[in-house]
């Protein structure tokens, strides 16, 4: 991998186990410039390989990109297809460069509505690279998680059909065995970029208590630097997950 020009630690003390980015603005990137929005989802792609790039230096343990939403299929049809014809193109491209950085690359979202050719290059992806043990890289890819959560509940109902599971039994934790993030650790930060303020249907069950932080900067300018900048201001963060010791209340008191 490129080395980067920045000087930092492998790791940031204290720093996510695991990040999720909404890779937001392409297309107004693109716009600025006079050019298609194509042009800007290919500059999204490089920034993403950066991105991986920073992940594996710091050891991160897992990182989630949002590509592509089950919301996104309605958008115009060029754009849809030249977006798919990208993402196949990227895989052919970088799946050498995650085998030699040993990175464990996963999907998330519903394959039956891909094209077969893609559908294909990314099960060929997720076997190449299964027994890689660095960073668990997931492309959230015709994702949503409203449909997540209720693809679970459906594993769920035939599970109790079949006599599995009780549901009496059922808590956060044997639920999310349902979901599709279950082999990785809590989702700590949500980064998104563009300016917007919103998760449009990302990891809803896994963001009950993530860190979000949403910064102005257009996906394709978004930095290493500013990255690391958020994971540091990340672990200053004090998360108390709706607990409060006993020193902050006498402080408050």
């Amino acid at each position: 991998m490129s080395s980067s020009q920045n000087n930092h630690p492998e790791t940031i003390p204290n720093q996510p186990k695991h990040v999720g980015i909404i890779m937001d603005g392409n297309g107004r990137w693109a716009k600025i410039r006079g050019k298609r929005r194509i042009f800007g989802h290919e500059a999204g792609v490089l920034k993403a390989r950066e991105l991986v790039e920073t992940a594996v230096k710091i050891k991160l343990e897992a990182l989630t990109l949002y590509a592509f939403s089950s919301e996104n299929w309605s958008r115009p049809k060029k754009e849809v297809s030249g977006l798919m014809s990208l993402f196949e193109k990227t895989i052919e491209k970088y799946t050498s460069l995650l085998i030699d950085n040993n990175v464990r690359f996963k999907t998330a979202g519903d394959p039956s509505t891909l094209p077969d050719v893609l559908k294909r290059k990314l099960e060929q992806m997720e076997s190449i690279t299964s027994e890689n043990s660095g960073l668990k890289l997931t492309l959230a890819i015709a994702y949503g998680g409203q449909q997540e959560i209720i693809n679970g509940i459906k594993k769920l109902i035939d599970d109790h059909d079949n006599q599995i599971i009780d549901v009496n039994d059922l808590t956060v934790e044997s639920f999310n065995e349902y979901l599709s993030f279950n082999d990785l650790p809590e989702l700590d930060l949500i980064i998104r970029t563009s300016g917007e303020t919103r998760l449009s249907n990302f990891m809803l069950w896994q963001s009950a208590y993530s860190e979000i932080h949403f910064t102005e900067t257009l996906w394709p300018n978004f930095e290493e630097q500013e990255f690391l900048e958020i994971l540091q201001t990340y672990s200053l963060s004090e998360r108390r997950f709706g607990n409060v010791d006993e020193d902050t209340e006498l402080k408050e008191a």
